[in-house]
């Protein structure tokens, strides 16, 4: 009977990351920075690809891929964190709030096929290599981004229906930079306990199925890699499998640590900075993660410098 006369939220309150507004405007400068370069960054690199002949191969392909990703993925939520920053509105209606947490969930979980798609054509190109060109087909690269959007899609509509089906009440704040899953569990009418477990079952298989294809061929790349005989080949090989690596590690280690238990108690401090890693830093890495040390994609940048500048 208590339930009855709880009013449903339709309306949030996002609190972002101050209250206080001489920290909104540096935090304003400070996003706006980071959302300009994290765009700067994924934009040049896609270009590069597009551009370069050079660079249209299939690791390229799902390099660019993933950087357009990236920038779709700051896009969700920096705008956003920006209003939030300069506007004393900070109000968010409900169907606001479930778009942003939809096309959050297309981003985070098409990353995470994509993650696993590119760690198989490393172990294709580094354990077979007479066979890269023949077994990663034009048509098989475009199937496996499609399918990574595709599953992306699949979960969101998912995790939307499941999480939006649901009636809210009590205090409209939510002490995060955006409508994310955890702060929205606590506002929930009803007993959490089967929504919490279709949520961790959907995560666990998505997850399952992304990190075990990654894990078994990275283990399969290190062997393989241990088996050459030259120093040079191993250190060719590896750098070629390296940035992936440590792209990987980045995303599923951030989200792993927020999102591994979401029946835990929300600790809005340590969410909100693992959750600006993975949704702000890590895109902003991505592009130097895979160009820094990459002499095609320096030499593509050289490239289209000079054909930019003007004749003198």
């Amino acid at each position: 009977m208590e339930l009855r006369n709880h009013t449903s939220l339709t309306e949030f309150i996002l609190l972002g990351f101050s209250t206080d507004p001489r920290w909104q405007v540096v935090l304003f400068v400070l996003f706006l920075l980071l959302y300009l370069s994290t765009m700067a960054g994924n934009m040049t690199l896609v270009f590069l690809i597009w551009n370069d002949p050079r660079l249209h191969t299939p690791m390229y392909f799902f390099i660019g891929n993933l950087s357009f990703m990236d920038f779709w993925y700051t896009s969700v939520y920096s705008p956003r964190i920006l209003a939030t920053c300069l506007s004393e509105d900070k109000r968010i209606s409900l169907f606001g709030c479930a778009a942003q947490f939809f096309f959050s969930c297309v981003a985070a979980y098409a990353e995470c096929y994509l993650l696993a798609v590119m760690s198989y054509d490393r172990y294709v190109a580094i354990c077979s290599p007479l066979l890269y060109s023949a077994k990663m087909s034009t048509s098989l690269c475009i199937g496996l981004v499609v399918g990574s959007y595709l599953g992306g899609f699949m979960n969101a509509i998912a995790h939307t229906s499941n999480t939006f089906r649901m009636s809210f009440c009590g205090d409209n704040s939510i002490d995060h930079f955006y409508c994310d899953v955890l702060p929205l569990i606590k506002m929930i009418c009803t007993d959490t306990t089967l929504y919490v477990k279709i949520i961790s079952i959907l995560d666990g298989v998505t997850v399952a199925s992304c990190l075990i294809p990654i894990v078994l061929s990275y283990l399969n790349i290190l062997l393989t890699i241990l088996r050459i005989r030259s120093a040079s080949g191993r250190q060719k090989a590896f750098s070629t499998f390296a940035s992936h690596l440590v792209s990987v590690t980045l995303f599923y280690g951030s989200l792993l640590f927020i999102y591994s238990n979401p029946s835990s108690h929300y600790h809005k401090e340590t969410t909100k900075v693992g959750a600006m890693f993975y949704t702000l830093i890590n895109p902003l890495l991505n592009p130097l993660i895979y160009s820094l040390r990459n002499k095609d994609v320096k030499e593509a940048f050289r490239k289209a410098r000079q054909t930019v500048e003007p004749q003198r």
